[in-house]
């Protein structure tokens, strides 16, 4: 496999090979599938026909270590189709990928990490619609609510592909057993853990970190999104992510303020680190590892901070170094999940284009990616066979990603305008820390930067 650099779609779309699997409907899940080189049963990927000598070239933002685990899941698909997967990892994607598009010089198959962004690059006219495979995979194998984020005035455009659970709160079992604590089940039994953890000892309860280059803020946008859901309620959330209702309405406010009684309190934050004010320079990356060392208790972040931990030479599970609860709500019997994930749409359809994105959505490729990742990742892909995780984590996640009873929620930031949810938002919140900047204040900047049409 190659790693360049997609320099515009490949000429000659009229390609006189047939892919079988167009005609099939649906991929059949083969848990046996291998994303690695080694043994390959290439029967899985039969379906997807003979490929040799053809290139797909693919864009995600997917680098370092999690960009060569992508490589890989690929792998099998290369040695038993012949094709050739061209891939690109880049942490700029947001900021260039609509440049590149109306350019004329975007890969053939794109992985958005933001629905706002698909819609944008929808809107220029050369995303296409799913074809018929990709689409009945999506049927078969996510709930509507997914089919929905990849979609746009009904029409689907692109498939789910990973998936991420940001409503976990990190912590040490062993910390726990050792201070008598027990894992909260609402919202005022964690306020009262956290003020418990705060009169136990001189160890801070909560650490945080949100700083991640260009990027800085979307932690901490996590954060309100989940109060949100919780303070609000799944309802409000959905008219306040539409702009049905400002981003400073008053509801809005009250959940920055719930919030703030944790992450603005110098008792309470930042464990390990430093004041208030050092969330903002902390890279996300390392906002968590004070748990390590016990010098802190509470860490909220997501699911596939797993592999942050895992990387530490941390035993992630129930009885390990690190496990991760659900962060709770204020009334037990509503159970919000703030989530995330990626999107995979195509600017080409030549045959082998189709065929790679139709394996992209279906639980082939799921169950490969899962067997070649340690930790960090899961999907909402319901062929996924959870005994593929290798991360302890990624199966909580899965479980709770996989719980009809739970209230799914995409991530806010995402779903807004790219001028919101990418860039005001994340400047005001990183504001929010930096700066002290009250939470009225934040909230009325972040509404005047809302796209007036």
């Amino acid at each position: 496999m190659k790693r360049s650099i997609s320099k515009g779609m490949a000429a000659g779309l009229g390609v006189a090979l047939a892919v079988t699997m167009a005609a099939c409907g649906k991929t059949e899940p083969n848990n046996n599938s291998s994303g690695g080189s080694g043994d390959v049963d290439c029967s899985v990927y039969s379906q997807y026909g003979d490929l040799k000598g053809k290139s797909i070239s693919i864009y995600t933002t997917f680098v370092d270590a999690e960009g060569a685990t992508y490589e890989e899941s690929f792998k099998g698909f290369e040695q038993c189709t012949g094709a050739d997967i061209k891939y690109e990892g880049s942490k700029s994607l947001t900021t260039d990928v609509l440049g590149r598009i109306e350019a004329g010089a975007v890969a053939d198959i794109v992985a958005f990490p933001q629905p706002g962004l698909l819609q944008q690059a929808v809107a220029t006219g050369k995303v296409l619609e799913a074809p018929a495979a990709v689409a009945k995979n999506v049927d078969t194998y996510w709930t509507t609510s997914w089919r929905d984020y990849g979609s746009v005035d009904g029409k689907l455009y692109a498939s789910p592909l990973g998936a991420s659970v940001k409503s976990l709160v990190w912590y040490s079992p062993q910390a726990f057993k050792d201070a008598g604590y027990a894992v909260p089940e609402t919202w005022d039994d964690l306020l009262v853990l956290t003020d418990q953890i705060t009169k136990d000892g001189d160890v801070k309860p909560w650490c945080v970190g949100i700083a991640d280059g260009d990027a800085t803020g979307w932690v901490a946008t996590d954060w309100v999104e989940d109060m949100v859901l919780r303070s609000a309620g799944p309802a409000a959330y959905a008219q306040w992510v539409n702009h049905e209702s400002p981003f400073n309405d008053p509801k809005i406010v009250e959940s920055l303020e719930e919030m703030s009684k944790i992450v603005r309190n110098d008792a309470y934050v930042n464990a390990g680190i430093g004041n208030i004010q050092s969330i903002a320079a902390t890279p996300w990356t390392d906002g968590g590892t004070p748990l390590l060392d016990g010098q802190c208790f509470l860490h909220r972040q997501a699911s596939f901070y797993g592999g942050n931990y895992a990387q530490e030479s941390a035993t992630v599970a129930e009885d390990g170094d690190v496990w991760a609860f659900y962060l709770p709500s204020a009334d037990p019997s509503i159970k919000p999940i703030l989530g995330a994930g990626d999107f995979v749409a195509a600017f080409a359809d030549r045959p082998e284009v189709v065929a790679f994105q139709t394996f992209l959505s279906s639980p082939d490729w799921a169950n490969a990616k899962a067997k070649v990742t340690e930790g960090g990742w899961t999907t909402a892909n319901n062929g996924l066979d959870k005994a593929n995780l290798r991360s302890a984590v990624d199966q909580l996640a899965f479980e709770l990603l996989s719980d009809p009873s739970a209230e799914f929620r995409f991530d806010g930031s995402d779903l807004m305008p790219a001028q919101v949810g990418s860039d005001a938002f994340w400047k005001q919140m990183t504001a929010y820390f930096a700066e002290n900047k009250s939470e009225q204040a934040v909230a009325d900047a972040i509404e005047a930067a809302w796209p007036k049409s």
